[in-house]
């Protein structure tokens, strides 16, 4: 991949309905995982692997994604008064530098490819990434970081896709693809499948929410018919793109978590508090304890 992909977008125009009463008044994309709000989490994986213009694709009631990665004055100030200066260098390494977000509505909730098309004037005519949010990938270097490394190693107009194994009965839950020839660390995608019956699903390899893609998924978008759940379907278009241009998946290093189920989202927050060196001692304990209490030893 001769040009740069040096912005990413991010889809956080969902209303969280499977975290109902928290996501009432509160986007799902900030609830905690530890101490840092799910989106903080992605935007950390993008900033790492060299992304400088962050999108933000959000919906009505989703302002605290936007305050989040700006300054807070009255706590900036509070912070400084009581002379807590590492806590306020500590916020600091978090905020984008100044001119590096940008924030587009997302009016009807017509699903991810229409969020994708919604950011098509800030995303321009050059490759993106696009992370959804709901998706941690715990590793280092981080998932977006690995694809991008291999599509170096790549032609020029490819787009990669983060793949993983899941069991072979869960399939109908996902997009699948097909796998063709090696290329490197990378595959020839074959085809594209949403939600196939276990019987018919060319593999057991699963989208796991990364995305390297060239700008030309924008035309597709702009006359996508609508898919299942009477939404614009992203892997649709990618299906229909895939007829010019190559795809490649990547069977990435890590562990994703779907912190849009809450089963996932809790298994977040406790992988991510044992690879804390300053938690995790203390964190082991309270889970031991809590266990032999269930258990009755």
């Amino acid at each position: 991949m001769n040009q740069p992909v040096r912005k990413a977008v991010f889809p956080v125009a969902g209303l969280g309905t499977r975290f109902l009463p928290a996501t009432k008044a509160m986007p799902k994309e900030m609830l905690p995982v530890v101490d840092r709000p799910l989106i903080q989490h992605v935007v950390d994986e993008a900033r790492e692997a060299g992304i400088e213009h962050f999108i933000f694709v959000t919906g009505r009631n989703k302002g605290v994604i936007e305050d989040h990665f700006d300054w807070q004055f009255e706590l900036e100030m509070a912070l400084l008064e009581r002379q807590k200066h590492a806590a306020l260098e500590f916020m600091s390494q978090d905020l984008p530098i100044p001119g590096s977000t940008s924030f587009t509505r997302q009016q009807e909730p017509l699903g991810l490819g229409h969020a994708v098309w919604c950011a098509r004037e800030l995303i321009g005519r050059e490759p993106f990434a696009l992370l959804l949010p709901d998706v941690l990938v715990q590793h280092t270097p981080g998932c977006l970081a690995q694809m991008l490394e291999a599509a170096r190693e790549l032609d020029d107009k490819v787009n990669v896709v983060a793949v993983e194994e899941v069991p072979h009965e869960r399939v109908d839950q996902y997009g699948v693809v097909g796998v063709g020839t090696a290329k490197g660390k990378t595959f020839t995608i074959t085809t594209m499948v949403e939600k196939p019956r276990p019987e018919r699903a060319p593999s057991n390899l699963i989208l796991t929410g990364r995305y390297i893609l060239q700008p030309e998924i924008l035309d597709v978008l702009q006359t996508q018919e609508r898919g299942a759940g009477g939404e614009i379907q992203l892997t649709d278009a990618m299906i229909q793109l895939s007829h010019t241009q190559n795809f490649y998946g990547l069977k990435f290093e890590g562990r994703s978590f779907d912190c849009g189920s809450k089963i996932g989202f809790l298994a977040a927050n406790v992988s991510y508090a044992l690879g804390r060196k300053d938690i995790a001692p203390g964190f082991r304990v309270e889970i031991k304890r809590i266990l032999d209490e269930l258990n009755g030893d």
